[in-house]
């Protein structure tokens, strides 16, 4: 892959742009403007995802088998320590089938920051999946038994998520679009957040998923990731590859990487400095189509496809 487009300077506020969109498959949009490479994270999974890499990367399926220690295609809907490895690879197939696409601009939403340095040049897919398959088994671990989750709060929230946080003692986890934040932390602390946020005229949905993922209650899972990540080989990426930790280029992958565990993933404003940098066609790379539904959520006067 080269990084040949320039980065060009563009707006960022989205009532500055015209709402002009353009959603379809990579063949039917586009193929002169700016691209930015998306790479989703855990909860886009689907059915398609073995099949998809037993086309594109056989290779990896082995090599998920040996690091899990089963089938991690059979077994995605079980448990984050095989959801992540299954869609980190799915990932990696879907930048395959595109033809590793010449792009501008790489990221990945959590999880997907993995597979996005991989399409970067950062990393390779064998390190990867090493570090991805750690990943989900640590944060797994870390969940435990507690009873910790997530819960999305839909709708023009205005500023009301951060009061509800803060009175349930929730972490605010994922800043996806205007319209979709994500709240992470104990059972009863969702509990009451989705009566504040019924009350303030927002629906809330709990997600499926067994831990309070991008809070403080995945510290535990810290130490034994920045080990392996010290002993992986980082290239310099070749595309400019933007962080969903601080919304703009990686300055420090290892660090990233190791603090998205705890931290939130900045989504909405990664879209943002994308667009900003000059990103104007926003190609999701993975399995599902959560990244291409959002992307017109924050931006417009964009052109979004999906593999």
């Amino acid at each position: 892959m080269r990084g040949g487009t320039s980065p060009r300077p563009g707006g960022t506020d989205r009532d500055q742009l015209a709402p002009r969109l353009i959603v379809g498959n990579v063949a039917s949009v586009s193929e002169a403007k700016p691209t930015a490479l998306l790479f989703p994270g855990q909860g886009c999974q689907d059915e398609g995802m073995r099949e998809l890499v037993e086309r594109e990367r056989p290779d990896l399926l082995d090599r998920a088998r040996e690091e899990t220690g089963d089938d991690p295609f059979e077994r995605a809907a079980d448990s984050t320590r095989f959801t992540q490895p299954a869609v980190f690879c799915a990932s990696v197939a879907g930048w395959e089938r595109l033809g590793r696409p010449d792009a501008a601009y790489v990221a990945g939403h959590s999880l997907g920051e993995f597979a996005a340095l991989v399409a970067a040049g950062s990393l390779s897919a064998e390190d990867g999946l090493r570090l991805v398959a750690l990943r989900g088994r640590l944060m797994d671990e870390a969940a435990g038994d507690d009873d910790g989750g997530m819960l999305a709060l839909l709708g023009r929230h205005a500023g009301a998520a951060e009061w509800i946080a803060e009175r349930n003692g929730l972490t605010i986890a994922n800043d996806n679009a205007p319209t979709e934040v994500v709240l992470s932390g104990s059972g009863p602390g969702l509990d009451g957040a989705a009566a504040d946020a019924r009350d303030e005229g927002l629906r809330s949905v709990r997600l499926s998923v067994a831990g309070a993922f991008h809070s403080p209650a995945m510290a535990a899972a810290e130490p034994e990731l920045r080990a392996a990540l010290a002993e992986v080989e980082l290239r310099p990426p070749e595309i400019t590859a933007v962080s969903g930790l601080i919304a703009r280029p990686f300055d420090d992958i290892r660090r990233g990487l190791l603090e998205g565990l705890t931290r939130p993933v900045r989504w909405r404003e990664t879209l943002l400095a994308l667009h900003g940098l000059g990103a104007r066609r926003f190609v999701e790379a993975g399995p599902g189509r959560v990244l291409a539904k959002l992307v017109p959520r924050t931006l417009g006067n964009v052109e979004v496809a999906h593999a």
